[in-house]
């Protein structure tokens, strides 16, 4: 059987498949190729700020550290404003794929309200996207195993524990303490970034905002490493804040809960202090308000009920309040006649119930219908007699009476460490005619006379008037800060301010007006009515009615049917014991005749349980 012939080997078929192969390969090799710089095309062009930030930032993240801030204290070493540990929720925004169904998937476990949801938008902007946003404050227990049960579910979102400031005394003391709140957009502009987050706490009013520098302390930095779900990995650096300041004031809080108590129901405002070193042992607006809330802040609804309260409570009798200064305005202008040989304490005049200027027809009218019969300087202190201070007003003059009273401070702030005291009023004919474009006439001098017409005065600036009345010319600046204590333990003292006295041309002056005064309290025709007995001290006083609707007397308040937000305002000057005072108080209670009673209660209290606490300070003038 013949062989089969061997097959020749077909080079140009297998070159041809060899073509075919390299083609297809190559063809292979471009689209990969393609498909590889597209994608990077896509990384660095399209993704490249999200993925930059991931490798500068998420990897290696430099994380503020808050300083623990100052406690305060006051006098007697009780806390006043401290720091807690709480839980708080955030969320990192470069970690949150669905960012928006993650926080449904939040409200679901934990309650967060519209608004908080509408603050978290708001501040996203003003944060980097790889730092921890907070979303809710003050987590539960309860929520906080929630969360940690569904973590899994919620990449991103972190718990923190944050130290958030706390009111022990609840509103006993907030009109002087204020509150904390978060960063606005304004304040960010005015303060140290370097030193704040967007989600720092600083002082809004009062003391947390005066000594704002002194309690915040210094920012401290951590650096971390983290992974891309936003855990902290590893620390790499870190350099500790250092705590603020811890103040001790000079408010003794338990007198202070003792006057809101005595207050009751009543509005209005009381200042205490020490004559002999302007250091403040209260200062009370009634009604207050808790601090608390506003810490973590507060929604919309609940600010609104606060603003609109009819009791006013956010609003700072004590160093905003601008009221008539009403009768206890009369022992300044008593002196100014007295130093001026205008009048001398024999001297009398007749008070039938009215006064009238020569050449005119408006006839002024005393609180007393029928008038008080002769009257002498002496008296007309112990029963407020306002005809014998129109005639002395009269004589006077309103250059001489506005010299007067801006000698005692009033017109002017005490510069008391507090933001927002208002000045007061002490009228003019030059303020007259710049802010109203009129002429000044006799009449308004008269009715400065007794504390009425344009004259404006603080519940604060009356406490240091009667300050320096006590002190017979001694002036004290007033102030809330006892002493200060750093971190390293070193004190600082606060300086007591020693300002320019009054000096009278004859300082007899002084004992004249105080005796008279002393009277008003123990003469059975003073008009301290209702202030009470007093053993064991002395005390000069008084008292004042300010008009607020018409020309209404005191007691047509009473026996007619006039709405109370419209009766007189009634007012309570003192100081004890008259010989080396240690205690001046000024009250001022709103529609209601009572301030009398409360100041007696007040300073029987003082003297029975405050007094004895030693703690006056060696300090130095400024």
């Amino acid at each position: 059987m013949p062989q089969k012939p061997l097959a020749i080997k077909n080079h140009a078929q297998e070159t041809a498949l060899f073509r075919r192969r390299c083609i297809i390969a190559t063809i292979g090799v471009v689209l990969l190729a393609l498909v590889l710089l597209v994608r990077l095309a896509f990384l660095q062009i399209k993704d490249h700020r999200f993925y930059s930030t991931l490798s500068r930032h998420n990897l290696l993240n430099v994380t503020p550290m808050e300083p623990n801030r100052g406690l305060i204290f006051d006098r007697n070493g009780l806390l006043l404003a401290k720091n807690i540990p709480t839980y708080t929720l955030t969320l990192i925004p470069t970690s949150t794929p669905h960012l928006n169904t993650t926080l449904e998937n939040l409200q679901k476990l934990i309650h967060i309200s519209t608004e908080e949801i509408q603050q978290f938008h708001h501040i996203r902007r003003q944060y980097r996207p790889y730092q921890p946003i907070p979303l809710k404050f003050k987590l539960t227990e309860t929520e906080v195993a929630q969360f940690y049960v569904n973590r899994y579910r919620l990449p991103g979102v972190l718990i923190q524990t944050r130290m958030l400031r706390y009111y022990p005394l609840g509103d006993t003391v907030s009109e002087v303490i204020g509150y904390v709140g978060h960063v606005n957009a304004n304040e960010w502009q005015q303060i140290d970034s370097e030193n704040y987050t967007i989600d720092s706490n600083l002082g809004k009013i009062g003391i947390e905002k005066y000594y704002e520098k002194s309690l915040r302390g210094k920012m401290g930095t951590e650096e971390i490493e983290i992974n891309a779900s936003g855990h902290v990995v590893r620390t790499l650096k870190r350099t500790p804040p250092k705590p603020g300041n811890n103040l001790y004031l000079t408010i003794d809080s338990q007198l202070q809960a003792e006057i809101k108590k005595v207050m009751g129901q009543e509005s209005g405002a009381v200042v205490v202090l020490q004559p002999q070193t302007g250091e403040i042992l209260a200062l009370v607006t009634h009604p207050g308000y808790d601090p608390n809330p506003f810490v973590s802040g507060l929604s919309q609804k609940e600010f609104q009920n606060l603003l609109n309260s009819p009791w006013h409570p956010l609003y700072n009798r004590a160093i905003r309040g601008q009221f008539a200064a009403g009768s206890t305005i009369k022992p300044f202008f008593a002196l100014a006649g007295l130093d001026e040989n205008i009048v001398t304490p024999q001297d009398r005049i007749f008070d039938p119930g009215w006064f009238q200027l020569p050449n005119t027809q408006h006839i002024y009218h005393d609180w007393q219908e029928l008038g008080h019969g002769w009257v002498n300087l002496y008296k007309a202190l112990i029963v407020s007699c306002d005809i014998y201070f129109y005639h002395l007003a009269n004589h006077l003059g309103i250059r001489r009476m506005v010299h007067v009273l801006q000698q005692f401070g009033f017109g002017q702030p005490t510069g008391i460490d507090m933001p927002g005291e208002a000045p007061g009023l002490v009228p003019s004919p030059q303020w007259k005619r710049s802010a109203q474009g009129h002429a000044w006439y006799t009449g308004d001098t008269i009715e400065t006379g007794i504390g009425q017409g344009f004259l404006l005065a603080t519940p604060l600036q009356l406490a240091q008037a009667t300050a320096i009345l006590a002190g017979r010319g001694e002036r004290f600046k007033p102030h809330l800060l006892l002493k200060s204590i750093a971190p390293s333990g070193t004190e600082t003292p606060s300086p007591i301010v020693l300002e320019p006295p009054v000096i009278l041309h004859h300082p007899q002056n002084w004992n004249i007006v105080i005796q008279a005064m002393a009277s008003m309290v123990d003469s059975p025709i003073g008009t301290a009515e209702f202030f009470g007995r007093h053993p064991g001290f002395t005390v000069a006083a008084k008292t004042g009615t300010a008009q607020v609707y018409g020309h209404q007397r005191d007691e047509e308040n009473t026996r007619t049917n006039l709405p109370k937000n419209l009766r007189n305002n009634h007012l309570f000057i003192a100081f004890a014991p008259i010989h080396n005072p240690t205690i001046v108080i000024a009250v001022i209670v709103e529609h209601a005749a009572m301030a009398d009673k409360m100041a007696g209660e007040i300073l029987n209290y003082y003297f029975q349980h405050a007094q004895h606490e030693p703690n006056l300070q060696d300090h130095h003038d400024e």
